[in-house]
């Protein structure tokens, strides 16, 4: 079964998306920073597919690490239209304002896709 990841200090985005994801049958994990991805993962849970908040990209750090990541992962950055965070190569990107059944619909077509 696949595992998304949603990365965002945001808890109702974490939420509503990990909720509306159970429901289609996904496992997901609703985490609040980058950190704790990598403490997850360090764990030995490792995802399908990473949601990652556009504004965990605006430390060159951890843009960096995630460009590593998104090499070898797909990645969907939710991104604000008037404070964007640089582009991440690989990883597409819905700009807010943005519905859940959007994000969860692109998230299933991303999981589905044969270069996922």
């Amino acid at each position: 079964m696949p595992v998304v990841f949603i990365v965002s200090g945001e808890w109702d985005l974490r939420g509503a998306v990990r909720a509306e994801l159970r429901e289609t049958g996904i496992e997901a994990l609703g985490l609040e920073t980058v950190e704790d991805m990598a403490r997850t993962i360090s764990g030995g849970i490792a995802p399908s597919l990473l949601v990652l908040d556009g504004a965990q990209l605006h430390k060159s750090e951890t843009r960096q690490a995630l460009q590593n990541l998104s090499s070898r992962l797909p990645l969907l950055v939710i991104d604000s239209r008037l404070s964007p965070a640089p582009p991440l190569p690989g990883a597409q990107t819905i700009l807010r304002p943005v519905q859940v059944k959007d994000i969860v619909a692109r998230i299933l077509a991303m999981l589905s896709s044969p270069a996922s």
